[in-house]
């Protein structure tokens, strides 16, 4: 008889999302370049449902939008609360009109890194995962990257960090925020754009997102697409 053969498997192809925190040039311009946004709009003053259902209505198909959670949720520290009742309810009034699933939440920068302060953060990620398909939490950056994601992976939540600064994450899925090699007013030059599709060539994610949240972030978006040879 002849020898059995295995079968090659396809390793599937991950899953992988690039774009910008907010629009930094006008919607329909954006919406020609990539298939991902993270809204910032809904992190300082809510948007009118005009406007949402205008952005969902001229974004092409399979075009998926992440939101920002409103700033207010971390200044009351991640605690239940009317305050956080109310900014929960707006976001997925928003988040049902645009078909988001994903809301992101930033840790203000002031937010120290005590022991109650990191049970409230994660009793609140445990409580709000439920209300949206992905739930991704970035510490503040005082924190230590590691234990912030070890603290959202016990939340059964998604860490934001910047791979640059901090690594990849040893996950199936991934959300990293850029948010400038020096701070917001800088820009990625080249050898930084190169090292970063260097590390996304390299990690092993199924899903992974990159959103750049810099100054020139549309600028550079774009140039970390065309070195990872994205359409």
């Amino acid at each position: 008889m002849p020898a059995s053969k295995k079968v090659a498997t396809a390793k599937k192809a991950p899953t992988l999302r690039v774009g910008c925190a907010g629009f930094p040039v006008p919607a329909t311009r954006y919406f020609k370049e990539f298939l991902f946004v993270e809204i910032q709009e809904t992190h300082h003053a809510l948007p009118g449902m005009g406007t949402v259902r205008r952005w969902r209505r001229e974004a092409p198909p399979g075009f998926e939008f992440a939101m920002l959670a409103p700033r207010e949720i971390g200044q009351e520290g991640f605690r239940e609360g009317k305050v956080v009742e109310t900014a929960l309810k707006s976001l997925l009034e928003v988040g049902a009109e645009l078909d988001a699933t994903t809301a992101v939440f930033v840790s203000p920068p002031e937010l120290a890194s005590s022991r109650a302060n990191k049970a409230a953060v994660k009793e609140f990620l445990e409580n709000v995962r439920s209300k949206f398909d992905r739930v991704v939490w970035e510490a503040p950056t005082s924190w230590d990257p590691d234990d912030a994601a070890t603290l959202a992976t016990d939340a059964k939540v998604i860490p934001a960090r910047d791979p640059l600064s901090h690594g990849k994450l040893d996950a199936k899925v991934a959300y990293y925020r850029l948010p400038g090699p020096a701070g917001h007013k800088s820009r990625y030059e080249d050898p930084a754009i190169e090292k970063l599709a260097g590390i996304a060539g390299e990690v092993d994610h199924e899903d992974v997102t990159y959103v750049f949240t810099n100054v020139d972030m549309f600028a550079d978006a774009k140039r970390f697409k065309k070195a990872m040879k994205l359409a």
